[in-house]
């Protein structure tokens, strides 16, 4: 055992195990041979398959007799954010003083190493993380890792392991329903790849000067030791990063005039894209390196250079970097290809204006045909305070759908500067429904439809998409099957 590895328990319950995060982290642990058990309010594919498949006990329910399997010895409990805080299970373990913990603290506890690397920023944090702990294993470092999305090209999203260096994705949002820290906050960072700083999740963080101040209290934390690699360009981060106090700062973005180039900066150029993924070039103090990639989208240049200047400033040989580059298959829903062929149909998480933006834009520049966009935004897109967000959001997209959007179990409201939630909210404190999203969207775009009918608006996708046209799924909610029912129905119609 590595002298920096923790001692893990004997026994992990977590309340909530069907979440992304929390599933991931059960199997680690059972990999690691903790006996794990679990609980949730209902267990579906793929989630309930990979547990029976990795021979974790889980139920349905919050029985407190069942937790552990009975057996209490050397346990702890793990909450997922979806659990609640009041479920009888939580209030079980705190009234007989079993150990209870939320995810981030788990990883923070039992996961964070010697060289704890963590990706932070409103946007790129999960592909930049899964990309770089890809280009450590491929390094042979066996890094333990966190991201919250599913990789075509890991095992799983969770890895504990012996050795001294970690990578996590560093999540802005709050840690659990009683913590309202920022969940990088738990990963005790030494390491940071900062990647963009742009106001996002309105529901918590309710004006710019509060979302801003969590990433400053991140940089604050830093050792003196530790080594920051960011975007130059993006607005914010230069400014935010006076407050460090360490020396080794490494900077990386667009191409910068040679007069401005520097031996701690690493500029990406010659961005070619295509149907087949990205080549681009990287130069570093008067080098160039060709990189290939099999990712889509121009946003990913950005990600690609940054995880290649965190590794060349670790050590690891920029060849052995380029060849993980070049393999790496990226992530479920980011940019994901769910047909081809005569019709194409994308599906990505993209669930704020700016990032529907951002994919828009990159198959626009990819595709001849119309673009269809069905958007549903998350609870921070229904805010009030997002509605300036969503003026020429969509200029690149020829027709815009708004599905019933997810019904909200909470109706946000600011008290004392907590996030408090009840039915007592004012009316100009209610999320935006999707008719009134589609007006917002309305007045800067020309077609913008809301179909409130599933059957219905794939029924519009199947009769309006041609050849060569794209239709791009795009928010943090699945949809509701809508993507396989329209991906069936496509597929049939040019079958026949």
């Amino acid at each position: 055992m590595n002298a920096t590895s923790p001692t893990l328990p004997k026994r992990l319950h977590v309340i909530g195990i069907c979440g992304v995060a929390t599933s991931a982290l059960a199997i680690a642990f059972q990999k690691k041979g903790v006996i794990v058990s679990g609980s949730d309010k209902g267990f579906y594919p793929p989630v309930s398959t990979e547990l029976e498949k990795h021979d974790i006990d889980f139920y349905a329910g919050w029985h407190p007799e069942k937790m552990f399997g009975g057996d209490f010895e050397g346990g702890i409990v793990m909450i997922g954010a979806a659990a609640g805080s009041r479920n009888p299970e939580t209030e079980y373990a705190r009234q007989n003083n079993i150990p209870t913990y939320s995810y981030p603290e788990i990883i923070g506890r039992f996961m964070a190493k010697e060289k704890s690397i963590v990706c932070a920023g409103t946007w790129g944090k999960t592909s930049s993380s899964a990309l770089f702990s890809f280009i450590l294993e491929q390094a042979g470092l066996d890094p333990a890792y966190m991201f919250g999305g599913i990789s075509l090209s890991h095992d799983s999203s969770a890895k504990l392991t012996d050795s001294n260096i970690s990578v996590f994705e560093g999540d802005e949002y709050k840690s659990s329903p009683t913590d309202s820290r920022a969940k990088f906050f738990h990963y005790k960072a030494t390491h940071l790849l900062l990647t963009a700083v742009s106001w996002d999740h309105a529901d918590l963080y309710p004006t710019e000067k509060d979302y801003l101040r969590a990433f400053e209290q991140l940089i604050k934390s830093m050792p003196d030791n530790g080594l920051i690699v960011a975007c130059r360009d993006r607005e914010n981060i230069e400014e935010m990063l006076q407050s460090f106090k360490g020396k080794s700062l490494v900077f990386y973005g667009r191409e910068m005039p040679k007069a401005e180039t520097l031996p701690n900066f690493y500029g990406y150029k010659n961005v070619r894209q295509s149907k087949d993924g990205l080549k681009l070039t990287i130069i570093h103090d008067g080098q160039e390196f060709e990189i290939t990639s099999p990712l889509l989208g121009l946003y990913q240049a950005e990600n690609i250079t940054g995880c290649f200047a965190l590794a060349c400033s670790l050590g690891i040989s920029t060849d052995k970097t380029i060849q993980a580059i070049s393999l790496f298959q990226g992530l479920k829903r980011r940019m994901e290809k769910r047909l081809e062929g005569n019709i194409t149909i994308i599906d990505d998480i993209a669930h704020s204006p700016e990032k529907a933006s951002s994919v828009l834009g990159t198959l626009r520049s990819i595709y001849t045909g119309k673009i269809i966009t069905v958007f549903e935004p998350n609870i921070g897109g229904r805010s009030r305070e997002s509605v300036v967000k969503y003026d020429e959001a969509f200029v690149d997209s020829d027709i815009v759908i708004i599905p019933r959007l997810t019904k909200l179990k909470v109706i946000s409201k600011k008290i004392d500067s907590e996030t408090v939630f009840g039915a007592n909210a004012k009316e100009d404190e209610q999320p935006m429904e999707g008719d009134e999203l589609a007006k917002v969207i309305g007045k800067t775009h020309p077609q913008v439809n809301y179909i409130d009918d599933d059957k219905a608006l794939i029924d519009f996708l199947v009769s309006n998409a041609k050849k060569d046209d794209v239709i791009a799924f795009l928010g943090s909610h699945g949809f509701r099957g809508m993507i396989e029912e329209t991906v069936t129905s496509l597929r049939r119609l040019f079958q026949s």
